[in-house]
């Protein structure tokens, strides 16, 4: 199995050292583990600012590669928190100042909000709410290139009343899925999404159904683990529906460039 969705002490809402999560992912029989820590400048929430020790992260990454090489692939990764204005210059920074295997590309925030504060979803209706954020993520992605593949993209459903009429938002996120797939880009499975109680991965098989449709081909999977037991959570269910959706190949990466490994091998 292949999580591209992990994280570690080096984050600010993890405290599990980067060593058990692998070695966790080795008892699990894992072949690859992605470390993506995050990173995720001028993050409104003072309680987790989400910045990160660069060297100190690198210097575990590169060590961990070499302790584990031939019992797991460990793929240098990070999880860059997406938000428009001086934050998308930050990224770019970071994205280019170190040597990644990967970079998943994920919007925790909007307009300047924590989506998990509720701040966003005051004062607007629940339709308004997916359609000012399903805008935003479509406007700072014409702009920031510097990711492999987009997180969790309805991640909004985590923190937002159910809406009873997706299609108010579908066009938006047709847009967003075919900047995606232009720039050779692609999509997250992520299946923490049943840990929050949902009945589906972040993106919906709708969503991934969509971007197939439109020809995209590039998928990862992973379990948005920030503890050990939560490694590897329903990958499997999350490798069932990307195989009914069609998807033939899981994507992983190695020094920012695809692979493609089948399915049926998994």
């Amino acid at each position: 199995m292949y999580d591209y969705h992990t994280h570690s002490s080096f984050s600010d809402d993890s405290h599990t050292p980067m060593n058990e999560m692998i070695e966790t992912a080795i008892n699990l029989g894992f072949k690859e583990i992605a470390i993506t820590d995050h990173y995720d400048p001028d993050y409104p929430d003072q309680e987790y600012p989400f910045e990160i020790d660069f060297l100190g992260y690198h210097k575990s990454l590169n060590e961990a590669k070499e302790t584990y090489k031939g019992r797991i692939k460990v793929v240098k990764g990070i999880e860059m928190g997406i938000q428009h204005g001086k934050t998308l210059e930050k990224c770019i920074t970071a994205a280019k100042s170190y040597d990644y295997d990967f970079i998943l590309g994920s919007f925790h925030c909007a307009e300047g909000m924590d989506l998990n504060s509720k701040a966003f979803f005051e004062g607007r209706s629940i339709e308004d709410s997916y359609i000012a954020f399903y805008t935003y993520m479509l406007n700072c992605l014409k702009s920031y290139k510097e990711y492999d593949i987009l997180g969790h993209i309805n991640v909004i459903d985590r923190y937002a009343e159910r809406i009873t009429s997706p299609s108010v938002y579908m066009d938006l996120v047709d847009e967003i899925l075919k900047i995606i797939i232009y720039d050779g880009k692609g999509i997250e499975i992520n299946t923490s999404s049943y840990r929050f109680g949902l009945e589906d991965t972040t993106p919906s098989k709708k969503i991934l159904q969509r971007y197939i449709e439109l020809g995209g081909e590039i998928v990862t999977i992973g379990s948005d683990a920030h503890i050990p037991r939560s490694l590897g959570y329903c990958l499997d269910r999350g490798i069932d529906m990307i195989k009914s959706a069609g998807i033939r190949y899981l994507a992983t990466f190695d020094q920012r460039k695809a692979h493609f490994v089948p399915i049926k091998n998994l």
